[in-house]
């Protein structure tokens, strides 16, 4: 069996729903991961994506950074078309908004995020496009 450290995209998005996130949770470097379920902009469909996140004050921070390839990652493009998504942390499965961060608020979000990866900071030196941190704010 893989350990969850080793699961990337589809595999691992499968172990933390089956574990609750008791497999996939934890991941590299102490990092820390949330399920992102978004609605695909073109066919409508539910997508699910594990990412590194940080809990930033009442919502949480996660970062389109696609490993700094010039284009965002599909889920940046889902959300930016429908922010309404679901998020689970663990067993907690809950609606949220996301949006990105303003910029006021992206320095202390970005660097909390490269506290928790700090390929972040290379990744932004591989791209002209400002990567942006997203913002999931949990719906009341």
């Amino acid at each position: 069996m893989t350990s969850s450290i080793d699961l990337h995209g589809d595999p691992h998005v499968a172990r933390y729903l089956e574990t609750d996130g008791e497999d996939g949770y934890h991941w590299r470097n102490d990092t820390t991961i949330l399920l992102l379920f978004t609605k695909g902009r073109k066919s409508g469909e539910q997508r699910s994506h594990a990412l590194i996140f940080r809990p930033f004050g009442d919502a949480y921070t996660v970062v389109a950074s696609k490993g700094g390839a010039e284009q965002p990652p599909a889920w940046f493009l889902n959300l930016q078309a429908d922010p309404n998504v679901e998020v689970q942390i663990k067993a907690d499965r809950f609606r949220a908004v996301a949006r990105v961060a303003t910029p006021e608020e992206k320095p202390a979000m970005w660097a909390s995020m490269v506290e928790a990866w700090p390929d972040y900071d290379a990744y932004q030196t591989k791209t002209p496009r400002e990567i942006p941190v997203v913002v999931l704010e949990r719906v009341k």
